[in-house]
């Protein structure tokens, strides 16, 4: 058992590290700064630090020379967020002093922390690979990704991705932002799940006192993903009223929090994501046409599941490995299962595959290494769409009246649940409610 330092302000990132940490076994603590890492030498020895390059009160190369002032001499591994650091770090630290690249994986740690005999074991497994840290496939449909994302990653523009639920758009957003190579973080917000109301004090921040419940000033997701990424989801669910204030931030790059009347600079690659078709949003006044141009500099429409099975199998076996990590087993896949995987259609694209992966592994025998799949792989959501799907479509019917019939079969059979049929109609609940009250039918739902 280590005694382990992490010296860095990224408060999230510490979590994550102080879990896979003690995951492994070892004791850990945490510095946000420098002057908080001396502290921790006064009274204490470690045995390794995680150090972060760069904090808020200096370098971290300055904690390297504070500890041969003291006399301590811990193992130390630099961290760093950019490959060309960590080459310019290689040549001005001792040869003893390791590196790693953010985002960190928990092999990564683990082979710093405990050494190559821990894993060697995990070495002998033929690796999955994961493109840009995150994606797996090796079908047509995902080289031509791979190809887009290498080639928007070298550019600042924005980026909208477009796919069905459950395809992995945010996954796809991951990837870009690796690819990017961005000093800034990821920071990603669902526009569907948010009111009117507090959409402006999300994306733009607020004042303190701005309204009633401001206590105190806060960042939008704008200024917190400076340097970065930004990750808007759903985004086509924003109310068309507020759409105006988006577009101002996009074309001045600048913010004013709610409440506030200084303008602030802001500098991130937004990713926005919808699972709406572009008739959809040309059609219906969902989105506006100068925020589409804005958004969509680069679209890239990700493929569904359906559209390259011959990346189920990888994706069974990297789920299914990630779960026998997590769970201390050893559970494998029968050639004849993932045949059987790939012959089912996933309405519900990825999400849907690991949903099943996980439900067939929680029951199986634990006494066996054999996984067990179920009789019928179809889950509650996909065989009520299927027959909300097999609804008679006449001629002549306008787009309306189709969707209309689609929303109120789907309440149907979910027995007015709203929250679930929208689930199932992949839109907000807000939307749904709209297009109900729209249609004079909310009242029938109660």
């Amino acid at each position: 058992m280590l005694n382990i330092l992490l010296v860095d302000d990224d408060v999230e990132f510490s979590d994550v590290v102080c879990h896979i940490v003690e995951f492994l076994g070892h004791n850990i603590c945490t510095a946000t700064s420098l002057k908080e890492a001396h502290q921790w030498f006064e009274n204490n020895t470690f045995d390794h630090v995680l150090l972060d390059f760069m904090l808020p009160d200096g370098s971290g190369l300055h904690l390297l020379d504070h500890l041969k002032m003291i006399g301590q001499s811990p193992k130390v591994t630099l961290i760093s967020g950019h490959p060309s650091v960590k080459g310019i770090l290689a040549d001005m630290c001792e040869q003893d002093v390791g590196h790693l690249l953010k985002p960190l994986q928990r092999e990564d740690l683990e082979l710093v922390l405990n050494g190559p005999k821990k894993t060697a074991k995990k070495a002998k497994k033929p690796a999955i690979k994961r493109h840009f840290n995150s994606l797996i496939g090796e079908s047509e449909p995902m080289q031509k990704l791979y190809t887009m994302i290498e080639r928007v990653a070298k550019t600042n523009a924005n980026v909208m991705l477009m796919g069905e639920s459950g395809a992995g758009k945010e996954v796809v957003a991951q990837a870009i932002h690796n690819a990017s190579q961005c000093e800034g973080p990821l920071v990603a917000s669902n526009c569907g799940a948010l009111s009117k109301e507090l959409i402006g004090s999300e994306l733009f921040g607020h004042e303190k006192g701005a309204f009633t419940g401001a206590i105190a000033r806060k960042e939008g997701v704008f200024e917190q993903a400076d340097g970065g990424t930004l990750f808007l989801d759903e985004v086509t669910e924003m109310p068309i009223d507020m759409q105006p204030n988006l577009l101002r931030v996009l074309e001045t790059k600048k913010v004013t929090r709610v409440g506030g009347n200084r303008e602030l600079p802001i500098n991130c690659r937004v990713i926005s994501a919808t699972n709406r078709s572009l008739t959809d949003l040309a059609q219906n006044n969902i989105i506006r046409e100068d925020i589409y141009f804005r958004l969509a500099v680069f679209p890239i429409d990700i493929p569904a599941l359906r559209e390259r099975k011959e990346d189920i199998p990888l994706l069974a076996k990297a789920f299914l490995e990630q779960l026998n990590d997590e769970n201390g087993t050893s559970f494998y896949w029968h050639n004849e299962q993932l045949k059987e995987l790939q012959q089912y259609e996933w309405p519900g694209n990825v999400r849907e595959l690991r949903h099943a992966i996980h439900r067939a592994f929680i029951m199986s025998d634990p006494q066996s290494s054999e996984i067990t799949l179920p009789d019928n792989l179809e889950s509650p959501f996909s065989r009520v769409n299927t027959q909300v799907a097999d609804n008679h479509v006449s001629a002549g019917q306008t787009i309306e009246e189709v969707e209309k019939e689609l929303i109120h079969a789907t309440l149907d059979k979910v027995q007015g649940n709203k929250t679930l049929a929208a689930q199932m109609l992949g839109i907000s609940t807000k939307t749904l409610y709209n297009r109900l009250n729209a249609y004079g039918g909310i009242g029938e739902y109660k």
